[in-house]
């Protein structure tokens, strides 16, 4: 009598040798897991992905701090190694000034480049599930934009909040966006008659 591993019951895998029964129970524990988490990565709920979504903007700000410093030293460690000479301008700016705004530049480079390496290491984290995280952002994005307000109406009083809903992370934080949507079309609306 053969009987496939996963499908072995208690009082065949009495009969069958210990070694067998192990291995039959964890393929049985296995294949119940599978499916269990398949099942539920099928259906990736707002809170979840919102704590996703927050998690993706932290390991780009905690990405950008770093590229920031090795920006500024790679900066320093590159112009303060130049030999300058103070009475020859460069682009008419003298070299000490110049050479120092190359370097601030090179920490704005770092700036520039910090959350995109960081994106790039949550999405090499989180490659399983990408088909569905990428799902539940473009719906995500068509409820911002069909709930963002015209930002043709702001005024130096009166700014867009936080037009892209970049720093919703949660339900609540969710719901405030939409309350301060509100707030900003009832305002626009009032200075408007």
């Amino acid at each position: 009598m053969s009987v496939p591993l996963a499908r072995v019951s208690c009082h065949e895998a009495r009969l069958a040798p210990p070694r067998i029964c192990r291995r039959a129970v964890l393929n049985v524990r296995h294949n119940s897991n599978t499916a269990v988490s398949e099942a539920e990565q099928q259906n990736l709920s707002w809170p979840e992905y919102l704590e996703i979504r927050k998690s993706k903007r932290k390991w780009e700000t905690a990405a950008t701090i770093p590229a920031c410093i090795l920006g500024l030293v790679g900066g320093l460690a590159y112009f303060g190694s130049l030999e300058s000479d103070a009475t020859k301008p460069i682009m008419g700016i003298d070299p000490l000034f110049f050479y120092g705004g190359c370097t601030v530049s090179c920490m704005g480079l770092g700036y520039l480049i910090g959350p995109t390496i960081g994106a790039a290491g949550w999405r090499m984290t989180h490659r399983r599930a990408m088909n569905l995280i990428e799902a539940k952002d473009r719906e995500f994005h068509q409820h911002i934009v069909k709930n963002r307000v015209d930002p043709t109406a702001q005024s130096a009083t009166n700014p867009v909040p936080d037009f892209y809903g970049e720093k919703i992370g949660s339900l609540h934080q969710y719901r405030q966006w939409l309350r301060d949507q509100a707030r900003f079309r009832r305002k626009a609306r009032f200075a408007e008659e």
